[in-house]
């Protein structure tokens, strides 16, 4: 009985380092994402997942619009958004 639970002791060991280093902070990460995207209004400067940088200018349940240059909207995912930009950074 002693000896089935010990050869258990280091897969179980692996299972508990493997959910800190990587599930548990893939998991935080998730929700920081989730919150940003929740938290977007009119007027946030963005970054997108493939480098787009523009400014949000309609909001949707799924998408949403975004001013790239003067005039030229783009109709955007909202998980295609990768980073709220601070203000004043797109000219």
């Amino acid at each position: 009985m002693m000896s089935s639970l010990t050869s258990m002791a280091p897969l179980v060991l692996m299972f508990v380092v493997l959910y800190f280093v990587m599930i548990r902070p893939q998991m935080k990460k998730q929700k920081e994402h989730r919150t940003m995207l929740s938290a977007l209004a009119k007027g946030d400067e963005i970054a997108t997942a493939g480098g787009v940088l523009g400014k949000v200018t309609k909001l949707g349940d799924s998408l949403l619009s975004v001013e790239i240059a003067s005039g030229v909207e783009v109709q955007l995912q909202r998980s295609a958004v990768v980073q709220v930009l601070p203000k004043g950074t797109i000219k």
